[in-house]
C-alpha cells in the first residue's frame, strides 16, 4: 500500500509544514496531508524542515491521524550532490513517509530505483499546466501532477479531465510573480537560486513599470512593486476545484506560522462541507493587502498586485490567538468501534476492545468485577465510551451485549478502559511502517575533459535577426535556432542548419496551436525541434528533438533520463557552476548559453498592466528596479504563449574564456539586440574578445 489510508472526503486539504509547530497545528486542525521539506533537498531550504530522525517522529505522528505525509525533493541538483540525493530518498522510505514531490527528474529516477513504494508527486517546479503535460508525467510512472498556480478554472478542468493520474491544485498562499520552475531572478540578481530552494524573494522588492509612461527619469530608482502579487484566495472555489476534478488542494507556505497553516486547514475544511467559514480570520492571519484569484477566474489584471503593508502585518498579530484556539484541541477523525464483553473465565470483570478502519486492536480488562446493575446501562456506558475528546479517534459503532447492559461498573471504571485502550491503539498506529529500501549503486559519472574549444551557434528571437545577417557570419555557425512562431520567415537556404525551438510555458489552447505549427513544418526543411517542457515530448514529429532551457539539466542523471526519452542533445541551465556542468556527458551533444540576455522570469500576469492597457501597448516595456536599473519587459505576440518575459539587463557573455565552457556547442541567445548589434556581438564570440559594455558571468563560477 502506497499512502496512509485517509477518511477524508475529497479533495484533500494539503497543509505546509515548515517545521514541527506547523505541522501539530497542521494536523490538529484537520489537514488529510502534509508537505514538509527534508533538509538541504527542498524548495524552501530557509524553513525550520526535518532531520531523517525528525521526519520519522513527523510520519508515525500524521500516520496515527491518518494524515498523509508527502516529502519535498523539489530543487535542481548538481553532479557531486547525488550521493546526497540518494540518502535522503533512503531516508524519506525509511521514515516512512507516502510520497516525495519531485522537480529534477534524477529525483525521480532514484525514488524509482531506491524506494519504488513512494509515490511519485510531479512537482509544479516542472511547469506542468496542460493536459499533455499530465499524460507525458504518468507515462513517466508519476502519481500525481502539481499544477502551475496560473491556470484558469477552465484549464484545470481541462487537465483533470485527460489526466491519467492525480491532479493537485494550490488553493491559498502565496504567488510567484514567474511561473514556477521558469525563475532565474533570485540566482542572477543575489546568487541565491529559486530553483535550488534559496529563493530571496527579489520580485517582493520595488520594480517600477512607470518609466514606460515616463513617470521616471533615466536611473531615477523606481517605487513601486510591480512584481509583487497578492497572495491567491481561490477558498471560495473549492467545491467548484472538487467538481472540475481536483484530488488535492494545496495551501502553500511553509515559511509562514503554525496560526496560518490553522486558519487556512480551517476554512478548507469548511468549504469543503459547503459551510460558511471565518474569511476575516483567513484574511488578517496573512495576506497582502486582501486576496486574488484572478488567475482561476481568467481576470489577469492590476488588480492581482499587492505588497504586504503594517496594517496587514498589525492585523496578524491580532488575529494570531484567535487561530491558535483551532489547535488548541485535537480533531476527532479516526472512526473507532467499540465492542464490549465478559469473557468466560474472566470472573466477571468486563472486556472493552476498541477496531480501527485498518482493522488493528486494542484490549483492556476492567480491574473491577461487574455487579448486578438496578436498571440498564445500555446508556450510561454509550456516553462513557464517546468521550472521546482530546484524542484523533471519533466513536463509531458500539457492539453492546444485553449481558454487559444489566452488569454495573463505576464510571470512573469505563473512562479507564476507553482511555487504555485507546492510548493503545494510538500506540500501535504510530509504529514505524518503513517502506522497502532496495540496493542501488550510482552509476560513475566522467567529468568531461577541460580545454577545448566549443562550437558556436546562435538562438534568435526573431527570425528576421537571422535573415539580415551576412552569410559570411552565419556560415560559420554550427547550427541556429528560432521559435516554431517564426519558422515561416527562415531563409531556405539556412533551414537544413536551424531548430525550431517551442515555447517554455504554453497555457490552454496554445499548446495545441505549437504542435499544428510544429506538424505543419515537417517537410520543410528544417533540422530538428527544441523541447522546452515535458509535455512537448507527446507531439508527434519525426524531426530529431533537443532539450532546451526549459528543461531545467542540471546534473548527468537527469540528462541521461533526457537522452532516454529521445533527446539527440540538450541544453545545460544556466545556473549550473562549470565545476558541475563537466559532468554532464549523456553520451549525446550539450550545449551551455555563452552570450544572452538572462530571461530572469516567465510571467502569466503583465506587469505592465499596472500603467497601461493592452490596447495602448506597444507589447514591450521596462521595469526600474530600486537602483534605478531598467529590467526589459517583452510581451508574446498575439495569438502566442500568452506569457511576458522580463530579462536581465545585463548579458551573460564567456566569448573570451570559450575554453572553459565545457560543452559541445557555445550557444548565443539574442532576444533584444538588432541586426547590427548582432553582428558585433557574433564577431566577438568568433575571435574570442573580451565583451565591450558590462555583462556577467552569471553562475558559471560560483
Amino acid at each position: 500500500m502506497r499512502a496512509a489510508r485517509s477518511h477524508a472526503p475529497r479533495p484533500e486539504i494539503l497543509a505546509p509544514a515548515g517545521n514541527a509547530d506547523m505541522l501539530r497545528a497542521a494536523v490538529l486542525s484537520g489537514a488529510d496531508a502534509v508537505y514538509l521539506g527534508l533538509t538541504g533537498y527542498n524548495a524552501r531550504r530557509s524553513a525550520g524542515n526535518f532531520t531523517p530522525e525528525e521526519l520519522s517522529r513527523a510520519a508515525a505522528f500524521c500516520h496515527a491521524r491518518g494524515v498523509r505525509v508527502h516529502v519535498t525533493l523539489n530543487t535542481l541538483v548538481f553532479g557531486p550532490e547525488l550521493p546526497g540525493l540518494a540518502d535522503a530518498v533512503r531516508a524519506v522510505a525509511e521514515a516512512g513517509a507516502d510520497a516525495v514531490i519531485a522537480d529534477d527528474l534524477a529525483v525521480a529516477a532514484l525514488v524509482k530505483k531506491i524506494a519504488p513504494e513512494l509515490a511519485l508527486h510531479g512537482s509544479t517546479q516542472m511547469s506542468i499546466h496542460t493536459p499533455e503535460g499530465a499524460r507525458q508525467l504518468a507515462a513517466m510512472g508519476y502519481d500525481r501532477v502539481i499544477l502551475a498556480r496560473e491556470l484558469s478554472l477552465d484549464e484545470i478542468r481541462a487537465v483533470a479531465a485527460a489526466s491519467p493520474i492525480e491532479v493537485e491544485a494550490f488553493v491559498h498562499g502565496a504567488m510567484c510573480m514567474a511561473v514556477s520552475g521558469q525563475c532565474m531572478m533570485s540566482a542572477f540578481l543575489g546568487g541565491r537560486s529559486g530553483n535550488r530552494g534559496a529563493c530571496a524573494g527579489p520580485c517582493r522588492l520595488p520594480f517600477d513599470a512607470a518609466p514606460t509612461v515616463g513617470a521616471l527619469r533615466p536611473g531615477q530608482p523606481g517605487q513601486a512593486c510591480h512584481l509583487s502579487l497578492k497572495d491567491m484566495d481561490l477558498v471560495p472555489y473549492l467545491q467548484e476545484l472538487a467538481a472540475a476534478g481536483v484530488a488535492s488542494v494545496k495551501i502553500e507556505g511553509r515559511l509562514r506560522t503554525p496560526e496560518y497553516a490553522a486558519a487556512a486547514v480551517a476554512a478548507c475544511r469548511a468549504a469543503r462541507a459547503g459551510e460558511p467559514y471565518d474569511e476575516a480570520l483567513l484574511r488578517d492571519i496573512f495576506s497582502r493587502s486582501g486576496f486574488t484569484d484572478g488567475y482561476l477566474t481568467g481576470r489577469n489584471d492590476k488588480n492581482m498586485f499587492g505588497v504586504r503593508t503594517e496594517q496587514d502585518a498589525a492585523a496578524t498579530r491580532a488575529a494570531a490567538p484567535r487561530a491558535r484556539e483551532l489547535y488548541r484541541r485535537e480533531l476527532a477523525r479516526v472512526p473507532v468501534d467499540f465492542e464490549v464483553s465478559v469473557p468466560a473465565g474472566s470472573g466477571g470483570r468486563i472486556r472493552l476492545q476498541a477496531t480501527d478502519p485498518e482493522g488493528r486492536t486494542a484490549a483492556a480488562i476492567s480491574r473491577s468485577t461487574a455487579q448486578p446493575a438496578q436498571r440498564d446501562q445500555r446508556e450510561s456506558i454509550a456516553r462513557s465510551l464517546a468521550k472521546t475528546g482530546g484524542t484523533p479517534f471519533a466513536p463509531g459503532a458500539l457492539q453492546l451485549p444485553d449481558e454487559v447492559c444489566t452488569q454495573f461498573l463505576p464510571g470512573s471504571e469505563w473512562n479507564e478502559l476507553r482511555r487504555q485502550v485507546l492510548e493503545a491503539l494510538l500506540a500501535a498506529r504510530s509504529a514505524p511502517a518503513p517502506k522497502a529500501v532496495r540496493p542501488y549503486t550510482l552509476p560513475a559519472f566522467a567529468a568531461r575533459p577541460a580545454g577545448g574549444t566549443p562550437a558556436l551557434a546562435a538562438r534568435f528571437e526573431r527570425a528576421g535577426q537571422l535573415a539580415a545577417l551576412p552569410g559570411t557570419l552565419t556560415g560559420r555557425l554550427a547550427w541556429l535556432a528560432v521559435p516554431v512562431g517564426e519558422a515561416a520567415q527562415v531563409p531556405a537556404a539556412l533551414r537544413p542548419r536551424t531548430l525550431l525551438e517551442l515555447p517554455r510555458v504554453q497555457f490552454g489552447a496554445n499548446e495545441e496551436k505549437a504542435a499544428a505549427a510544429l506538424a505543419a513544418c515537417e517537410e520543410s526543411g528544417f533540422s530538428g525541434v527544441v523541447l522546452n517542457n515535458l509535455a512537448q515530448f507527446r507531439f508527434a514529429t519525426s524531426l530529431p528533438r533537443y532539450g532546451g532551457l526549459g528543461l531545467n539539466v542540471t546534473n548527468p542523471l537527469a540528462a541521461d533520463e533526457y537522452r532516454r526519452l529521445g533527446l539527440a542533445g540538450l541544453l545545460a541551465h544556466p545556473e549550473t557552476p562549470l565545476a558541475a556542468m563537466r559532468l554532464i556527458a549523456p553520451g549525446v551533444p550539450v550545449a551551455a548559453l555563452c552570450y544572452g540576455h538572462i530571461p530572469l522570469m516567465l510571467t502569466r500576469a503583465c506587469p505592465l498592466k499596472n500603467v497601461r492597457d493592452c490596447a495602448n501597448c506597444p507589447r514591450s516595456g521596462a521595469l526600474r528596479d530600486r537602483k534605478g536599473r531598467d529590467f526589459p519587459v517583452r510581451c508574446s505576440a498575439p495569438g502566442g504563449a500568452g506569457v511576458r518575459t522580463v530579462y536581465n539587463p545585463v548579458p551573460l557573455y564567456m566569448g573570451d574564456r570559450l575554453r572553459e565552457l565545457p560543452a559541445d556547442t557555445a550557444v548565443a541567445a539574442f532576444t533584444l539586440e538588432t541586426p547590427e548589434r548582432i553582428c558585433q556581438i557574433l564577431a566577438l564570440l568568433l575571435e574570442g574578445r573580451a565583451f565591450d559594455g558590462e555583462f556577467t558571468r552569471g553562475l558559471y563560477y560560483t
